[in-house]
């Protein structure tokens, strides 16, 4: 019994064919409100103060994305600072990358993050896993390099975000480092694990007919070819150094993804595994993994300590210090 496929321009969403295309390229916008769900405007981190300066890039289609930048509120005449771009997962959105933030600004990293294109709150109709997002990242690189006073430039990419990363560090070697959390190989062979994962009793060849369908309509909606997204085929040309990251339990984007990629990548590389799944809190040690590793590659300047106790406005803050310090 074939399945029955959707008829062009059959818009129906019970369809299962179209739920499968929109689990692709409309899986749920991340929905938060900049002023409750990012780090405030002005904070303060081991006893320094720094700030989040929103901005808008636009991307090579004319799509405003929507965008931070974590910076120290205070930084000395002359000085550029290295920077993180924090890359979200599938459904995520630049909220992701606070944690990020918390971590890496203390080292004199400052940390841009966005909202990709049709993610969050930027514009655009469809996500592509890291197809048109590559776009997105070279968009904000390009500003960076052009207006953001930045020394160099690294990447933190979690899942979709990862997969991103990947993709525009092959095309930009001037990329000093890559912090991927698990990304997918392949993503043709992730579908078919998936149906596997969440037992769907159908046999193999209905389910590459499915995808071959799928492929048919996420080329025509989206405009990009899932076949493309072969992760091993960029890690084999790619040469920023690379720290990898995967959770044992993960059951959605399994741990051997991140081995075949690693595998494959021919710059500098290392993997930690640890505890948990796809969406749960990574543990402290391997985010002060990631905090050598991108102290190794960026090579923050010192902090001076004389720039240590300033408020955004240079004067000590007397006023409110004790408050700050409890918190």
């Amino acid at each position: 019994q074939p399945l029955p496929l959707p008829l062009p321009g059959d818009s129906s969403l019970s369809h299962p064919m179209d739920q499968l295309v929109n689990f692709i390229i409309r899986p749920p916008r991340a929905d938060y409100s900049p002023d409750d769900d990012l780090l405030e405007q002005e904070f303060m981190l081991k006893g320094r103060w720094f700030q989040r300066k929103d901005l808008e890039v636009v991307n090579s289609q004319g799509k405003k994305l929507q965008c931070s930048h974590y910076i120290p509120a205070v930084i000395p005449e002359g000085t550029a600072l290295p920077c993180v771009i924090y890359c979200h997962g599938n459904s995520g959105c630049r909220a992701d990358a606070s944690e990020a933030a918390i971590i890496l600004l203390p080292s004199n990293i400052t940390v841009f993050t966005l909202d990709f294109s049709g993610s969050g709150l930027s514009e655009g109709e469809h996500v592509t896993l890291g197809w048109n997002e590559k776009e997105d990242l070279k968009a904000v690189v390009n500003y960076l390099r052009t207006d953001g006073n930045i020394s160099c430039i690294a990447l933190w990419g979690r899942s979709m975000g990862a997969v991103t990363s990947l993709m525009y560090g092959a095309e930009d070697p001037s990329i000093a480092g890559m912090v991927l959390d698990s990304p997918f190989s392949n993503l043709v062979d992730l579908m078919m694990e998936l149906v596997d994962t969440y037992k769907y009793p159908l046999p193999k060849f209905t389910v590459k007919l499915a995808i071959q369908h799928m492929r048919k309509i996420v080329k025509k909606k989206a405009g990009f070819d899932i076949m493309d997204l072969d992760t091993i085929q960029v890690a084999k040309r790619c040469f920023v150094p690379a720290l990898f990251g995967h959770a044992t339990e993960d059951d959605f984007i399994l741990p051997h993804h991140s081995d075949k990629i690693c595998e494959a990548y021919v710059g500098d590389k290392n993997i930690i595994k640890f505890d948990g799944d796809h969406n749960s809190p990574r543990p402290q040690f391997y985010f002060d993994s990631i905090t050598i590793f991108f102290h190794n590659v960026l090579n923050p300047p010192d902090v001076p300590d004389d720039h240590y106790f300033l408020t955004p406005h240079g004067s000590l803050g007397q006023g409110h210090w004790d408050t700050e310090h409890d918190i």
